[in-house]
C-alpha cells in the first residue's frame, strides 16, 4: 500500500502529550506513514496526563498503537532510542517531514546546538542538514532568554516553532476542541488534510 506521505513524530517529556497522541491518530487515519519515537521522560508524562502506559519496547508499541487505531500493515514503525540504524538516523532515508509534540526546552536547546547524543535530536538534525520540514510544539511558559534565542536560532535554520498555545474564536467547548486546534495547525503545516475545526470565514458555509 502506497503512502501519502511519512512523518517522524516524536514525543518528549514536556507537559502535552495529548497534543501528540492525538496526532498520531489522525496522520494513521489520513494515510500517513509514521515513525514513531519516543523518551523515557515522554513515558513519566503519559501516565501522568492521560494515565497512558507507554511500552518500554518498541515492538509492543507498535502493536498497541496498531490495535488503537487501525493502522495499515507498515504504516507504523516504532524505534527504540538507541536503535541507531533506524532510516531516521540517516540522511540517506529521510522523512518528508517530522514534528516534536511535545517538545522539552532540553530537546528543542540539544537540536538548536547539533548535538546528536539521543535519536530524536539526530533525527531532528537530519531534517535540518536535509532540508526537510521540521516542527517543534513547545508548550512551556514562560520562555526565558536562552528559550527564546534557541527557538531564533532554529527558525534560522529553516525549523518551524509551532508552541501549542490554543486559541479560542472557535469556541472550543471541551478539551478535545482544545487540543484539536493545535493538531489542526500542526498537520496544515504538514500538508495532512482533516476537518478537525472549521476554517476562518467558512464556520457559516
Amino acid at each position: 500500500m502506497p503512502f501519502k506521505q511519512t512523518i517522524t513524530l516524536a514525543f518528549t517529556g514536556a507537559s502535552g502529550m495529548p497534543y501528540g497522541i492525538r496526532l498520531l491518530e489522525i496522520l494513521l487515519a489520513q494515510g500517513v506513514r509514521v515513525f514513531l519515537l519516543y523518551s523515557q521522560v515522554a513515558q513519566i508524562v503519559a501516565h501522568q496526563e492521560m494515565d497512558l502506559t507507554l511500552p518500554s519496547r518498541a515492538q509492543e508499541a507498535e502493536t498497541y498503537f496498531n490495535d488503537c487505531f487501525k493502522a495499515a500493515k507498515g504504516q507504523l514503525k516504532v524505534f527504540g532510542r538507541e536503535e541507531w540504524f533506524a532510516p531516521v538516523a540517516s540522511g540517506s532515508n529521510p522523512a518528508d517531514a517530522m514534528v516534536i509534540c511535545p517538545c522539552t526546552m532540553g530537546t528543542l536547546s540539544a537540536v538548536a546546538s547539533g548535538l546528536n547524543q539521543k535519536m530524536i535530536e539526530r533525527a531532528a538534525d537530519v531534517m535540518l542538514k536535509e532540508n526537510r520540514k521540521l516542527i517543534l510544539v513547545p508548550r512551556e511558559m514562560p520562555f526565558s532568554a536562552i528559550h527564546l534565542e534557541n527557538m531564533l536560532r532554529l527558525a534560522r535554520c529553516g525549523a518551524i516553532i509551532l508552541p501549542a498555545n490554543p486559541g479560542f474564536y472557535h469556541h472550543p467547548k471541551n478539551i478535545q476542541d482544545i487540543v484539536d486546534f493545535v493538531v489542526a495547525r500542526i498537520l496544515d503545516h504538514l500538508g495532512v488534510e482533516h476537518t478537525l475545526m472549521p476554517r476562518w470565514g467558512e464556520e457559516d458555509e
